[in-house]
């Protein structure tokens, strides 16, 4: 079993595409070094393999906090979990259920207008998590930059001290705190919790 995010740029003609590509390449590759695993194609589309399907739905998160640290920006991401019936040389050209169910939600995330949505071959599993994903998007879809900007660093220094974070922010603790808060860091690390206890029932 693995896990696949697609994803696309949200009104990608209205941003310079020089600034998102080197974000998303930097953000993909944050998340697997191996460019094997991960590709960039039609212009603002995407795609990654997460092997770990425990890490998919953090991983999600990680994208969109790197996307909306650049005013202006958002992104659609589909994870589908499933198995994979064929390893290409490149990531868009491997097959399996995780591949298929990640490309379809993509495109239903489109028509329902929705940023963030699991498809499995558990249908109880997906409506419940899908409904978690709705009511943690009121919050994540708002994220200003300095929001964005301390989930990326939380995710990517997940033991680390607020005042090691603000170190590297140039700021205070509590305003690391207040941050995070604004953010929903808690519920979405809760929610993460319970997403990979979901997972681990297929």
């Amino acid at each position: 079993m693995t896990s696949v995010i697609t994803g696309d740029i949200i009104k990608s003609r209205d941003q310079n595409p020089e600034v998102w590509t080197g974000i998303l390449k930097s953000a993909l590759s944050e998340l697997n070094p191996n460019n094997s695993y991960w590709e960039i194609y039609r212009g603002d589309s995407f795609q990654i393999e997460i092997v770990d399907v425990s890490k998919s739905f953090l991983a999600a998160v990680y994208i969109k906090a790197c996307i909306k640290m650049e005013k202006g920006l958002d992104v659609r991401l589909a994870i589908g979990i499933g198995n994979k019936t064929y390893q290409g040389k490149e990531v868009s050209l491997s097959h399996g259920e995780a591949f298929i169910f990640s490309g379809e939600t993509l495109d239903l995330l489109k028509k329902n207008k929705q940023n963030l949505q699991i498809k499995t071959s558990n249908n109880t599993i997906n409506e419940e998590l899908n409904l978690y994903f709705k009511l943690a998007l009121t919050n994540m879809d708002h994220w200003t930059v300095n929001s964005a900007e301390i989930v990326k660093l939380s995710i990517e220094n997940p033991y680390a001290l607020q005042e090691t974070l603000a170190k590297q922010l140039g700021t205070k603790q509590d305003a690391i705190s207040k941050r995070q808060k604004r953010a929903g860091l808690e519920n979405i690390l809760a929610l993460n919790q319970m997403y990979q206890q979901k997972i681990s029932e297929l």
